[in-house]
């Protein structure tokens, strides 16, 4: 009888191939050794090494090209494809408004008081042009919705700034998608606030104020309590919304 090889064969095949790449120093667009290659050093067969490739094109890190020069190549995975795999994880847990402010609370203020007296004049300015976005009172859910998209914006804008700190970066953007998610899905935009974007524009602009006068203490206060506000706010919407949703059940 011929044995089936293992349904895990091709996974740790990929993170054999996953060992060479970061052995080799491999970067963005260099190519992967041929699939006779691979055959030869590892042993396996064609279908394991096919599907090794598979598992690697999913997991973001290879893509392959056909045609007259073609292969497998190391890819880099996108900010973009990362947090939506991690946020797929997420899609059937519970995750409230507390967890995420929990990390927020954690991590942005100390962003914030990190960045004071070392953002540059340009970088201020694009900042401040941000806040235009939500700084007038919304008519309707809909430009509420964007208004909270804009104002998280900001936080993310402030993350990139963080000194290259890219696992930092990171996590806000996770965090920020995550409760836009969140937002979006329990339409926790409506009803409609009005006043929803002002407050928070104020507070970004008090932020940015500390972080110009290099004051790393009032940075951190001030984008404490924005994140407590916050936190009060969509709690409240949280509220709002399963109070509405409740009658529905019912009925």
């Amino acid at each position: 009888m011929v044995k089936k090889a293992s349904p895990r064969r091709p996974y740790q095949v990929a993170e054999t191939i996953k060992c060479w790449i970061v052995d080799r120093n491999l970067k963005p667009g260099d190519r992967l050794p041929s699939e006779a290659e691979l055959i030869e050093t590892l042993n396996v067969s064609k279908g394991t090494v096919r599907e090794s490739t598979r598992v690697l094109e999913a997991q973001g890190l290879v893509e392959t090209r056909t045609g007259p020069g073609g292969g497998a190549f190391v890819k880099a995975m996108s900010d973009e494809k990362a947090v939506s795999l991690l946020s797929n994880y997420l899609f059937f847990k519970d995750i409230s408004i507390q967890d995420i402010y929990q990390i927020r609370l954690a991590l942005e203020p100390e962003l914030a008081a990190s960045l004071a007296g070392k953002v540059s004049e340009e970088d201020m300015a694009r900042l401040r042009e941000s806040l235009h976005s939500y700084a007038t009172p919304c008519e309707d859910s809909e430009t509420e919705r964007q208004q909270h998209l804009d104002s998280l914006n900001f936080h993310l804008m402030l993350a990139e700034l963080a000194g290259g700190n890219q696992l930092l970066t990171f996590i806000i953007r996770f965090t920020i998608q995550i409760l836009s998610d969140l937002t979006i899905y329990h339409r926790l935009y409506e009803p409609v606030t009005h006043d929803l974007g002002q407050t928070g524009c104020r507070y970004h602009a008090e932020i940015l104020d500390a972080i110009e006068l290099g004051d790393a203490d009032s940075a951190f206060r001030i984008m404490r309590e924005h994140m407590l506000d916050a936190q009060r706010v969509m709690n409240h919407q949280e509220a709002q919304v399963r109070r509405a949703f409740l009658p529905e059940l019912l009925a």
